[in-house]
């Protein structure tokens, strides 16, 4: 079974994505008006990349939820040294982050953001369950900060980054990165369809109650 089960993840993959990307195209018209409205700038995230299987860089599709170029901003803005110095120290998260748009707020508490990564499921880049995508930095100041999870990591990038995953459904950004890296290094080694089918089924409510959202 565990021979088939890469080839029967990416069948799965292909057909929800296209199913769920023809139920959600409603949400995806007034979501990417919604932005349009709300701030200036893109309608798509214009973000780093992100680490993929076997540590390939891929482009992250996610519709914006912040002002425009914020992570640049974050990193070169004078004015954000001290909440990028936050942000590190903080594994890479902000409780409070000036640079959320309104309408960014309610996209991300409940998901719709993540939307648009079925393009990267059908491209290739991503599964629909499978562990969080990091940034090349992040990942790598992770493991400074927690050296004893550099194996935990090999075994999360032998599998593709997924859209939702273990951890999200248990907490999601509470969940500290040492945590979360075991959690997924768990997944990563379980190579079960009947646990991706478990994890979607659990994900809807994460979406609904945004918990541990940010």
């Amino acid at each position: 079974m565990e021979i088939l089960y890469p080839y029967a993840k990416r069948i799965i993959d292909i057909i929800l994505s296209i199913i769920l990307l023809i139920l959600f195209s409603p949400i995806i018209f007034f979501t990417a008006l919604l932005i349009k409205i709300d701030s200036p700038g893109p309608v798509f995230a214009d973000t780093p990349k992100r680490v993929g299987k076997n540590g390939k860089l891929f482009h992250m599709y996610k519709f914006r939820s912040m002002v425009k170029n914020a992570h640049e901003a974050l990193i070169k803005d004078p004015n954000f040294q001290k909440l990028y110095n936050e942000y590190k120290k903080s594994g890479y998260k902000l409780r409070e982050d000036p640079r959320i748009t309104k309408a960014g707020r309610f996209l991300r508490k409940h998901s719709f953001d993540e939307i648009p990564q079925f393009i990267n499921v059908l491209r290739g880049d991503m599964s629909i369950v499978g562990p969080r995508a990091y940034y090349p930095d992040e990942l790598e100041d992770q493991q400074k900060k927690y050296p004893y999870t550099k194996e935990a990591v090999k075994i999360v990038l032998s599998v593709k980054p997924g859209i939702t995953g273990v951890w999200q459904v248990s907490g999601r950004s509470e969940i500290n990165f040492d945590k979360r890296i075991q959690l997924d290094s768990k997944y990563a080694s379980k190579k079960s369809i009947l646990y991706d089918f478990i994890i979607i089924i659990k994900t809807p409510a994460a979406m609904i109650f945004g918990k541990g959202a940010m």
